[in-house]
């Protein structure tokens, strides 16, 4: 019987080129994902050109797949003056 490799993903990740037509010059260009260190985040990547050379690269940005919202204060607390 065939078994599948199991490959460890940390410290990999994927772009892929998007499909959709950009709506604006800050929509990205590729989208993916990538494990840093066990943690898993999103991979947006922009093609730019440098201004000083002309030449082209890729700009990367990460944001974590579980990032929370950033939380209202509770002002519900048992705390006496």
């Amino acid at each position: 019987m065939y078994q599948k490799k199991q490959f460890d993903e940390t410290n990999r990740g994927t772009l892929f080129r998007e499909e959709r037509p950009k709506e604006g010059p800050t929509d990205r260009d590729y989208s993916g994902s990538i494990n840093i260190g066990g943690t898993e985040f999103w991979l947006s990547g922009w093609i730019k050109e440098s201004k000083k050379t002309g030449k082209k690269f890729l700009s990367l940005s990460v944001k974590p797949k579980n990032e929370q919202t950033k939380a209202k204060p509770d002002f519900n607390d048992s705390v006496e003056f």
